[in-house]
């Protein structure tokens, strides 16, 4: 891949729309859009000018031009009045094609910090298509999935943390996700990691002194020196660790399952939950046969809720794959909601299904207590339990908060940055395993030119998260998951 040509590619999503935009970067990109355009003024970095798209001169036109024939250029093409006499024989102003609207970002003043100039015309395909052929045809090349990001991370305007939380931000489903991405954007977890590298170089850096340095009397820190290093950068480490179980669900979402016997409204709470008649509600039991499924957002994650059909001894073979269907999704669940119906005594097939989720994350969810008293006195389990009315909507506010409780809270994280991305976790945890390597290595006296190859292997995985050592290997498997485009 060349990082020094021109690249081109639509910016906006496929399909027809109000407004489409072309994005063209590097150093010819004035030189290639100029040609298309007719504008009502020259560019200037930072400000967006109303023109024309045109079909630019072809090779073969006469040499005689209007006078006030631009010829696609930025300002109109200066003639002899000699020439202005055959003014009627010249070719015509090129063709308008469509109104824009153009701007012109400088460099290093950029996305990318080249020179970039987007062109944004009205959201045809044909048009934009026709948009990239003209720049192509002038010397551009079409961009590769991520190579305006990518060019972005190599030319010191974005870390990789950064990079890919432009990928997340693209891809984010909820308002809370977004801002989760927003702020990996502006740094969050860099800056976290930050303080972090510090203390390990530094403790290197006093290692390193001690071996290269000896014969000018800097000793070697002592090991209960060297092990509260070590610890000052592993502790948090583990807790930047840790809260990845939370950022994985931020970052993918759950499937949330909700399970039952027949006629407890399971439906009716899931149509609650959805916000909408999304499942057939009757007063029939059984009703549900199949798999009903919706994605919502709860507290700003995404929840798969699955509508299931009731569990009991089924009546026909139609019932008796719909409740091995149940089964499988409960088992698939990341989160499990019990319905019981409120207004009766639990039933042995409630108290068996509650054995069934046993150990799991789940919440029972006693709904119908619009109609009597709840039962939940008699239950033994040590679930959470909610109270519920699918019918009028009581309790369901309550149930909503219970949810988001099982899941990890209302961000509560969100101030400090976290993990979402599998990457950064998996080189985490391979830092925090070589540091424990180093704190063995200390305790049975190893010499510290071994230690401090422990301390750079410790190092090698934070440095791959910010992208101070990333392999092209390792940049391609990244930017090759974006949209081209970006």
């Amino acid at each position: 891949m060349n990082l020094d040509d021109t690249i081109v590619a639509i910016a906006t999503p496929p399909g027809r729309g109000g407004i489409g935009v072309v994005r063209l970067s590097g150093p010819a990109a004035r030189v290639i859009a100029a040609p298309m355009l007719r504008l009502k003024h020259e560019l200037e970095p930072g400000r967006a000018i109303f023109g024309e798209l045109v079909e630019p001169c072809s090779a073969g036109a006469p040499a005689r031009v209007s006078p006030f024939d631009t010829c696609g250029a930025d300002t109109p093409i200066r003639v002899s009045p000699a020439d202005q006499m055959f003014a009627s024989t010249k070719v015509p102003t090129p063709h308008k094609i469509d109104e824009v609207v153009v701007t012109y970002f400088q460099k290093p003043h950029s996305y990318t910090t080249d020179d970039i100039v987007e062109i944004s015309a009205h959201g045809s395909p044909v048009v934009l298509q026709h948009i990239v052929e003209l720049a192509l045809a002038a010397g551009a090349r079409l961009a590769e999935p991520g190579e305006f990001t990518m060019r972005a991370f190599l030319n010191g305007r974005l870390d990789l943390t950064q990079a890919e939380a432009v990928r997340d931000l693209i891809d984010s489903q909820t308002l809370f996700q977004a801002k989760v991405a927003a702020q990996q954007l502006e740094g969050a977890l860099s800056n976290r990691l930050k303080p972090i590298k510090q203390r390990l170089v530094d403790l290197i850096a006093v290692l390193e002194a001690g071996i290269d340095f000896a014969e000018d009397d800097i000793s070697v820190a002592p090991d209960a020196v060297i092990l509260d290093g070590i610890a000052e950068v592993r502790t948090p480490l583990q807790a930047l660790s840790a809260t990845f179980a939370y950022g994985k669900i931020v970052h993918e979402g759950l499937t949330l399952a909700i399970v039952g016997r027949p006629n407890v409204g399971k439906s009716s709470l899931f149509n609650r939950l959805v916000e909408s008649e999304r499942a057939i509600v009757t007063a029939q039991p059984g009703t549900t046969r199949d798999l009903v499924s919706e994605t919502v957002a709860i507290g700003g994650i995404p929840l798969k809720l699955v509508d299931t059909a009731g569990i009991r001894q089924a009546l026909d073979e139609a019932e008796s794959i719909g409740i091995k269907k149940s089964m499988e999704a409960l088992s698939d669940a990341d989160l499990v909601l019990v319905v019981l119906d409120a207004s009766e005594p639990p039933s042995d097939e409630d108290r068996e299904l509650l054995k069934q989720v046993d150990g799991r994350a789940a919440i029972v969810v006693a709904n119908k207590s619009d109609l009597g008293s709840s039962q939940f006195s008699v239950l033994s389990t040590q679930l959470m339990k909610v109270e519920t009315s699918a019918l009028t909507g009581t309790g369901v506010p309550e149930l909503r908060a219970a949810i988001l409780q099982k899941v990890g809270g209302e961000g509560s994280q969100l101030e400090s940055g976290f993990l979402t991305n599998a990457r950064h976790r998996k080189l985490i945890d391979d830092s925090l395993t070589a540091l424990d390597a180093a704190a063995r290595a200390v305790d049975t006296c190893v010499p510290h030119e071994m230690l401090l190859m422990d301390l750079y292997n410790a190092l090698r995985p934070l440095d791959e998260i910010t992208g101070a050592t990333t392999t092209d290997d390792i940049l391609n498997l990244i930017f090759g998951r974006f949209c081209i485009g970006k």
